[in-house]
């Protein structure tokens, strides 16, 4: 590869320091960085230490300071409420400061951390802008999980306010969500404050003595500044599904964050300030802060905040129809979604519908994009397809296809090359580099650029353990693959127990915690197997007590429902088999990884301190079946 990719590249990896110094230059600082890197401490690394800023002054104060206020920023579009609505970077930005004033009244200051717990609605982003404006840490939790999951983030970030709605919407069901955080609040053993709630006409929430009404709050509001932080001070913290127990808050800074972020949009998505960047994405998933909401708006592009599912609510032309009335330049979703539309309307007729011309490139990440559903989507759109690999952890892509920079030749099965920043390399076991063509793990060699994780919430131990200490400097992604001989970085999936569900990753701990806890279970193992439309999907594998006479027709369906409660409905978890053993290393270990490669067909690598091969063979038909 050569020309302008190769020469960014390049200069991100000899000259890190004016690389980002330059990207650094987009974004407004009340006081300029002292130091554009600081690797002194590895594995921790700080990104424009000595620079001051404001992240909702670059998102919002500034375009209008610029005379551009009257642009739109963010739209609206809910076609589970028939609802429309856009807000231009004047009107976003007067909402964001109100509500900062409405966190300030109930005590939200400089540092202290607010749990958002929404639904897709325009609220949800304008208190995640609201948090940034003070200065203050948000942690946005999906609404989809269950209250045990809400109450252990409740302990974890300790917030002094919690931002919340009265429900939420999935299709046709409305969710009441003031059930939910009553009953997180009283599991967690932290009190996290005043509870402002949005109320919706679908479902009103009975108020209590702890509740604040947002829309009375916003009456009598002053509006707030912004507040100058410290370019290594905490953005947001977003926990990751990975392991039981505490769980992991990934901690994102303020400075770094906003330079990566400002300049990846241009760069690799090829969206420039006022045009239309289209993410299907849930505002409580890293996809959804990184590219619904600070982004496009550090950026000055306009964004589409979507409620509702692509698929199956209200068709299949879902996302044509959006394309079409809000002139989308880019759409970024997971393959889960056109693998959907692939099933519904699979000669893809629908899209005779609708005029989708103003869309010039689709962009897909979060889990594997098969070849078949990359073939099938170039076919039907007529316009590049996109792979690129991304983590919450490193907040925005890896490897990408940067359209904006230069296009370079796409590849089916590969996210496509190394993002400038990020030197990917893969690994064996015993950290020698593999040569092209040959599967390991794939790290990245630190320090990691600007935007990825500082550390974990209060824990920079685990920080340590979970990433950096596998391989001597190098960041574990916890993905195996290959890079080829042209620099594509093929991931072929995951190396420990978490699964991509739909492009959500899920614990299969967390799962196996709660069927643990059945009374008549003895042992269990959760494992992802390959789903056609949805990626993964866990199927559950117990061994019950002696002695329980009960049958799989009757314990079943008491675990489905005590995973979906437990954990939430965003699992997908409705396979579970009773069976005699699960088979185990001499050690004790469980052989998931072998489990999950017969289950998906694959030859699986029996290891020789296998207990008991017999166990195995018996499971084989239950993890075959479907």
């Amino acid at each position: 590869m050569s020309g302008e990719y190769q020469q960014a590249y390049q200069r991100s990896m000899t000259d890190p320091n004016g690389f980002w110094r330059e990207a650094a230059s987009l974004i407004d600082w009340y006081t300029e960085p002292e130091t554009i890197m600081d690797d002194s401490a590895l594995p921790f690394s700080r990104w424009f230490a000595g620079g001051v800023l404001n992240t909702c002054h670059n998102a919002l104060d500034r375009h209008v300071d610029a005379g551009r206020g009257d642009q739109v920023a963010l739209i609206h579009d809910s076609p589970v409420t028939d609802d429309r609505q856009k807000f231009t970077y004047a009107e976003l930005r007067d909402l964001v400061a109100r509500f900062a004033g409405v966190l300030r009244s109930v005590g939200v200051g400089k540092g202290d951390r607010v749990i958002i717990y929404m639904p897709m609605v325009p609220e949800a982003a304008i208190a995640m802008l609201a948090c940034a404006r003070l200065g203050a840490v948000h942690s946005v939790v999906f609404g989809g999980f269950a209250a045990r999951e809400l109450a252990v983030r409740i302990d974890d970030a300790k917030p002094s306010a919690i931002v919340s709605a009265s429900c939420g919407i999935e299709g046709k069901r409305v969710i009441e969500y003031k059930p939910l955080l009553d009953r997180a609040i009283e599991l967690a053993d932290h009190d996290p404050g005043r509870s402002i709630v949005l109320q919706r006409p679908q479902a009103q929430a009975a108020m209590g003595d702890r509740d604040v009404d947002w829309a009375k709050a916003m009456r009598s509001a002053e509006a707030a500044d912004c507040v100058p932080v410290a370019a290594t001070d905490p953005l947001y913290v977003l926990y990751t599904s990975g392991t039981t127990g505490k769980p992991k808050g990934v901690q994102r800074d303020n400075g770094g964050h906003a330079v990566a972020l400002r300049w990846s949009l241009p760069a690799i998505y090829d969206v420039g300030p006022g045009e239309v960047m289209f993410t299907a994405s849930d505002v409580g998933w890293v996809v959804g802060h990184s590219y619904i909401v600070y982004a496009p708006l550090l950026t000055g592009a306009t964004t589409i905040l979507y409620e509702g599912k692509p698929v199956g609510t209200p068709d299949a032309g879902a996302f044509w129809r959006v394309i079409q009335d809000h002139q989308v330049k880019a759409l970024f979703t997971a393959p889960t979604a056109f693998r959907g539309i692939k099933k519904e309307d699979p000669d893809a007729a629908l899209l005779a519908d609708y005029d989708i011309s103003s869309l010039q490139t689709l962009f897909l990440a979060g889990e594997r994009l098969d070849p078949e559903t990359w073939h099938w989507a170039s076919e039907k759109l007529g316009v590049p397809v996109v792979d690129h690999w991304w983590q919450t952890e490193t907040g925005w892509p890896i490897a990408a296809n940067l359209r904006g920079l230069e296009p370079l030749e796409l590849k089916a099965g590969s996210p496509s090359v190394p993002v400038p920043g990020f030197q990917v390399e893969v690994l064996d076991v015993d950290g020698s580099q593999l040569p092209a063509g040959e599967e390991g793990a794939i790290v990245v060699k630190l320090p990691m650029p600007p935007g990825c994780l500082q550390t974990l919430w209060d824990d920079d131990e685990r920080f340590r353990e979970s990433y950096m200490s596998r391989y001597d400097g190098y960041y574990l992604t916890g993905d195996g693959g290959y890079l080829d001989e042209d620099g594509y970085v093929f991931v072929m999936g995951r190396t420990d127990d978490v699964i991509n569900v739909a492009g959500h990753r899920l614990s299969t701990g967390s799962m196996e915690e709660v069927l643990a806890g059945h009374p008549d279970v003895a042992e269990c193992a959760v494992i992802g197997v390959a789903d056609s439309l949805k990626g993964q999907v866990p199927r559950g594998l117990v061994v019950l007590k002696a002695g329980v006479t009960r049958g799989e027709d009757e314990i079943g369906p008491e675990l489905v429902a005590l995973v979906r409660d437990e954990v939430g409905a965003v699992a997908s978890f409705k396979d579970v088999a009773v069976v005699p053993a699960l088979p185990k290393t001499r050690s004790g270990k469980v052989l998931r990884k072998t489990m999950r490669q017969i289950a998906d067909g694959q030859d699986a690598m029996v290891p020789s301190t296998i207990d008991d091969a017999t166990v195995l063979d018996t499971l084989r038909p239950v993890l075959q079946k479907g």
